[in-house]
């Protein structure tokens, strides 16, 4: 089973969907959708300043600036959804957990994927860095760097129709990890959309699982973003547990 490559996505314009090594046409189709996005003007208006001004540790660097589809396994069975780009991480990378620095949500993420068996490698630092993901996909609720990380619940909505596209291509998906509140809430709000039944009425916590119709269930995790890895809100043995869990659901959903 390969994984889709890292090099997904060419750097900087122009963006054609010949350009995309073909893994699944659909899911190719997807990305170029997204990419080309242009639904919430105060996001790329964001986007595309932070892209010109740069952070000073990346002043050299080509920002990617536009928004940002998922990566990973096509053919997995666990999906992690997250919040949105970091604006100096996948919004310069154009890679989703990708760059964010030492000590980011991106390589604390990683490393967990990494010691549960979901990643070849502990980082993630570019689209060139050799990563590849094994049975796991990761997507986002939004698709755009959002000023200070909030994006607009308008934003959120909007963005929900590439949500739904992209993981409508993730046909194995069995388990779901919403990395954060929003991220745990879009999925909620795809199943109401699709009219998939939830077992109960759902409340967000880290560990709690929700089933959602009759083949997938979604578990809650904190967000590994740097409040909350810094604070241990969030500690890589929290992070793995998740993670081990997620992979065993999903081992005996392929059963």
């Amino acid at each position: 089973m390969k994984p889709l490559s890292s090099d997904f996505l060419p750097p900087g314009p122009p963006f054609a969907v010949r350009d995309i090594p073909v893994v699944s046409v659909s899911l190719a189709d997807v990305a170029a959708t997204i990419v080309s996005c242009t639904r919430c003007e105060r996001l790329r208006d964001y986007c595309s300043r932070v892209s010109q001004e740069k952070k000073r540790a990346h002043r050299d660097d080509l920002y990617w600036g536009r928004p940002v589809p998922g990566f990973g396994d096509p053919h997995a069975q666990v999906l992690l959804v997250g919040l949105a780009p970091a604006a100096h991480g996948a919004n310069r990378t154009g890679r989703v957990f990708t760059g964010d620095g030492p000590g980011g949500s991106a390589d604390f993420l990683m490393a967990g994927l990494h010691r549960t068996g979901f990643a070849n490698q502990p980082t993630s630092q570019s689209r060139e860095d050799g990563l590849e993901l094994s049975n796991v996909f990761i997507s986002m609720a939004v698709r755009c760097a959002p000023p200070d990380n909030k994006p607009l619940p308008e934003e959120i909505t909007r963005c929900l129709d590439h949500f739904d596209a992209e993981t409508a291509c993730l046909s194995q998906v069995r388990v779901v990890v919403g990395l954060g509140k929003i991220g745990f809430d879009a999925w909620l709000r795809l199943c109401r959309r699709r009219g998939a039944p939830v077992s109960r009425r759902p409340v967000f916590g880290h560990g709690e699982e929700v089933s959602c119709g009759q083949t997938q269930t979604l578990i809650g995790s904190y967000h590994p973003s740097r409040q909350n890895t810094n604070t241990g809100k969030l500690t890589p043995q929290m992070l793995d547990e998740v993670l081990r869990r997620a992979r065993k659901l999903a081992s005996v959903a392929r059963r």
